[in-house]
């Protein structure tokens, strides 16, 4: 995400003008919009203590990219290089799948506080999801505490099995 996204994305949430968020950060306002707007880039001290005016703060995450970890049914099993986080609201929202994932049960809705449901989600997307369903879908933590419960053809058990059981050691959780 660029800084200038990264910047209006937190003064939205905290519902602060420029002005105040500018006062708040010991910035000047015509400053804080031109960072807004890409003018100029603020350099990482600045744009964490803009940051922090918003009640956010400034952190990284590792990348997550896809692999071939072996084929089911002739195609390729994507797995990420570290498993990925949702956030609380999303990882344990209600969500229906779209007909591509769930085209046996159309239209059905999971609340993923439910483990059964959240179980569910999960095998279907480890086994029928693109890379993108699983960033969507998939919240690393909650499946590795399903894993050994989940029903999975063992394609893809295994290619998935390395990562999942070496993140709690490894700590291969984005």
């Amino acid at each position: 995400m660029d800084p200038a996204t990264l910047l209006i994305q937190a003064r939205q949430a905290a519902e602060l003008s420029q002005g105040a968020m500018a006062a708040a950060a010991g910035t000047a306002r015509p400053n804080l919009s031109a960072y807004e707007h890409g003018r100029i880039s603020p350099t990482l001290t600045v744009a964490s203590r803009i940051l922090d005016a918003a009640g956010y703060e400034l952190s990284i995450t590792p990348k997550i990219e896809f692999h071939e970890g072996g084929t089911y049914r002739g195609l390729p099993i994507e797995i990420p290089n570290v498993l990925p986080r949702l956030p609380p609201e999303t990882a344990l929202a209600t969500v229906v799948l779209p007909l591509l994932l769930n085209w046996s049960d159309t239209g059905r809705s999971f609340d993923m506080r439910r483990r059964r449901d959240r179980a569910w989600v999960y095998e279907i997307v480890l086994r029928e999801g693109t890379p993108e369903d699983v960033l969507t879908y998939i919240d690393g933590a909650l499946l590795v505490d399903l894993w050994d419960e989940l029903v999975l053809p063992v394609a893809i058990r295994e290619a998935w099995n390395p990562l999942v059981t070496a993140t709690g050691t490894n700590r291969r959780v984005a």
